[in-house]
Formats: structure tokens, sequence, C-alpha cells
């Protein structure tokens, strides 16, 4: 089993990035996980995690309490679940941003 991790800025300030974990077996991806993390206020927060960690692929929102709202995304394809959950999150970090933010007042 081959294993890849990384992370990726998504802020210029360097305050916003992706950690990008891949598992793959035989050349097939197997297990993936896709987080956005936030520093605010000088620490790092989780806000959004795309994983397979319950056996299925799914989006955890994370809120400023510790809680998880847990969503089901029906992609059979792990290729293909982890383009939409890296393609989702470049796309509406700020906005999942905000939504954390407001919950931290």
């Amino acid at each position: 089993m081959g294993e890849k991790e990384f992370t990726k800025d998504l802020s210029p300030e360097g305050d916003d990035r992706l950690r990008i974990k891949i598992t793959t077996k035989k050349g097939m991806v197997v297990e993936v996980v896709v987080q956005y993390e936030s520093k605010i206020k000088n620490k790092w927060y989780p806000l959004v995690r795309y994983d397979t960690s319950h056996g299925f692929f799914h989006r955890d929102l994370l809120n400023s309490k510790g809680e998880e709202i847990k969503k089901v995304i029906s992609i059979e394809n792990l290729k293909d679940a982890l383009t939409y959950a890296e393609q989702d999150l470049k796309d509406r970090w700020e906005w999942y941003k905000e939504k954390f933010k407001r919950g931290l007042k």
C-alpha cells in the first residue's frame, strides 16, 4: 500500500491550506482525506474534511464548538471523489471560513 500526504496553500498569506492524504493499493485509490485548515487568531483549526473513514465518502463540516455535521457524498470512484473534494474546497474555502468564524463570536 502506498501513501502520500501533503499540503497546498489556498491563500497568499499561507493562513489557509488543504491537507491531503491519499492511500493507494495496486495503483487504485482506496482511501482519501482532504481537509481544509485555517489559521485564525494564531491557531490552526480544521474547518471541513472530506474522507472515507467510515467506509464511505463523506464531508464533515466542523464548527467552533468541535461538533461535526456529516453528509454522505455519493461518488463511488475515489479518484473522482478526491477531485470533487479538492475543487469544492478551492472554490468555497472563503465561505467555509466566514461560516466558521461567525461561530467563534
